[in-house]
């Protein structure tokens, strides 16, 4: 393969550029070599490859600096930078990871998983660059629908004002993860449609310089585009029309499932399907009955619909109650906020490593506002993404302590759905529900309806000696745990259902004070500044004994699971380790 010859961008130069087709060729072997086995994202790596090739072929990194936004279309750029093994060889395919990370190649700059973030970064590059007296070149690649992005409208807005070289490639393949959304787009579908030739042009608006390819997934015309820009000495957007998924029939006529994709079968496109009952089917299913009887009802997702349920059957069934902002986490706060003051009965969804981005928003825009809306918290989870930037155990400390807040964690599928029921008809609060991601749990047991005495924990099993506060998707384990001491001491521990993430149920806490030596809290996210910590505090001038069990602090990627639960000592058998 001529693969093999390239250790670095510098052996790709050597080639000729009819060359380059068979490297394009081959980069889409190990493209499907890794996918078709591990999975990953496979619509934005398969639509770069040419872009990818061309840069490198005109560009010299790492001297020269790339930044791709988000950084899933990263395979490319780690095959031509020494790390092909890592998609040929299924030995080590754990060797690097799904992003660009600094750790494992000077060719990464940074370690990028969130969107939008592309232009800014890169911006921070150029400016360094220019105080230090440096000449190299700056690109940010962006596209996915990352442009939606607030950041990404910052970064274009301060580039726009910039004297000195810095290149933007524009990747633009008509699409976010689902379809594309927002006024800009349809900008932008003007300017494929005129070859870059309409007068409304948002980059020149923003004071950018501009030239268009129209054969974006064509590597000689990229190369033409590329070195007409190689050291300029001004801002510039190179806007390239490229295809997502290219290269692969299924990928290109089904864009949306093929953004990301499970182990598959090459030849049928055939991916194992999910057995059993989850929560994000489970979750459209709800909200789409309410919405068949209520008009007011309303579900807002920022570009990533799918975990939700909302597949493209199910957005048409919503209709105009199904409202994607593209990825615009920010503005979806914002915007729910005041959809629930004007009266409808907004729901908004992420995942919880996104929702981190919207901190101001839920503090301003919504808490301090009261607006009652009702936030659904997705893979807020040990078992949730593990990647290092899509971690989702931070949400406990960031959202349970914003004043107004009631932040809910159901133990099973029962309570979750009473959960948003209640939350979607009263009027008083916004509403977070941290989903369950340990499966799908089922209760026989009646379950409340009614949520509005905040902070009124629900004691499941009277014991004495020891309570234990097991929060959300950690209740299962408190029950093993409860049952595991009830097994090595002959005595019964209580056991307790938080079920509120964002407050104390004191009087139940005083009441434990009479029979109780020992409290132990279970919560499925990082303890510092997390619910454990602060059933500590309550008891704080008192001799009963607290021990919080949770996450350390720390940014894990790529991990197992089950080894960082015992790392933390969450399992029965160490939990009574420590506390006995």
């Amino acid at each position: 393969m001529l693969l093999d010859t390239i250790k670095n961008p510098d052996d790709l130069k050597k080639l000729s550029v009819e060359q380059l087709d068979t490297v394009a060729s081959e980069i889409r072997e190990g493209l499907f070599n890794r996918l078709t086995k591990k999975g990953g994202h496979f619509g934005p790596n398969f639509g770069f490859v040419e872009g990818t090739i061309a840069l490198h072929y005109v560009f010299n990194s790492p001297q020269d600096k790339f930044v791709l936004d988000v950084s899933h279309q990263c395979y490319p750029h780690k095959m031509l930078t020494g790390r092909a093994y890592g998609f040929f060889d299924e030995t080590k395919f754990k060797e690097i990871s799904g992003y660009t990370n600094p750790e494992e190649s000077p060719h990464d700059i940074f370690n990028i998983g969130h969107t939008s973030t592309s232009v800014s970064l890169a911006c921070g590059l150029a400016k360094a660059r220019d105080l230090m007296g440096t000449k190299e070149n700056i690109i940010a690649v962006i596209g996915d629908g990352s442009l939606s992005g607030g950041e990404a409208l910052e970064g274009l807005d301060f580039a726009g004002e910039q004297t000195t070289n810095f290149i933007i490639v524009v990747n633009d393949n008509d699409m976010s993860i689902a379809e594309n959304h927002g006024g800009l787009y349809k900008n932008l579908r003007q300017l494929r449609q005129t070859k870059g030739q309409c007068s409304n042009n948002i980059f020149k608006a923003m004071g950018l310089d501009y030239i268009y390819v129209d054969k974006g997934n064509h590597i000689p015309s990229l190369i033409e585009a590329f070195k007409k820009v190689k050291d300029i000495d001004h801002p510039i957007v190179v806007h390239i029309n490229t295809i997502k998924g290219c290269g692969y029939k299924p990928a290109e006529d089904n864009k949306e499932i093929w953004h990301w994709t499970s182990p598959f079968n090459r030849e049928t496109g055939e991916r194992p399907s999910g057995s059993g009952e989850n929560y994000n089917s489970m979750t459209a299913e709800f909200l789409l009955k309410l919405m068949e009887k209520d008009p007011s009802v309303a579900m807002v997702c920022p570009a990533v619909p799918s975990n939700f349920g909302f597949n493209k059957a199910n957005r048409d069934k919503a209709g105009k109650q199904f409202i994607d902002t593209g990825i615009a986490e920010e503005h979806a706060i914002a915007l729910v906020s005041g959809m629930a003051k004007k009266g409808a009965k907004a729901v908004f969804g992420t995942h919880s490593s996104f929702i981190q981005r919207t901190y101001d928003q839920l503090n301003q825009d919504l808490c301090i506002n009261k607006s009652p809306a009702t936030l659904l918290v997705n893979t807020a989870s040990v078992w949730g993404m593990n990647d290092i930037t899509h971690l989702g155990i931070f949400d406990i400390p960031l959202m349970s302590n914003i004043p107004e807040l009631v932040y809910l964690a159901p133990t099973n599928c029962e309570e979750y759905f009473a959960m948003m029921a209640w939350s979607l008809e009263q009027t008083e609060h916004p509403v977070a529900i941290r989903m369950p991601c340990n499966g799908v749990h089922h209760t026989m047991a009646p379950v409340e309806k009614d949520y509005s005495r905040l902070n009124k924990n629900l004691v499941t099993q009277d014991g004495n000696e020891i309570a234990i506060f097991a929060l959300g998707d950690f209740f299962q384990l408190g029950e093993k745990t409860a049952d595991y001491i009830e097994r090595q001491t002959g005595k019964k521990p209580t056991l307790i259902n938080p079920r509120y993430i964002s407050g104390l149920d004191t009087e139940l806490l005083q009441s434990l004070k009479k029979n109780h030596t020992k409290v132990v809290t279970l919560e499925d996210g990082i303890l510092d500044g997390g619910y454990g910590q602060k059933i500590a505090s309550f008891y704080g001038a008192d001799s009963m004994k607290v021990y919080n069990f949770g996450l350390k602090k720390e940014f894990l990627d790529r991990y197992d699971p089950n080894q960082v639960l015992k790392e933390n000592h969450l399992t029965p058998e160490l939990i009574w380790e420590d506390i006995k």
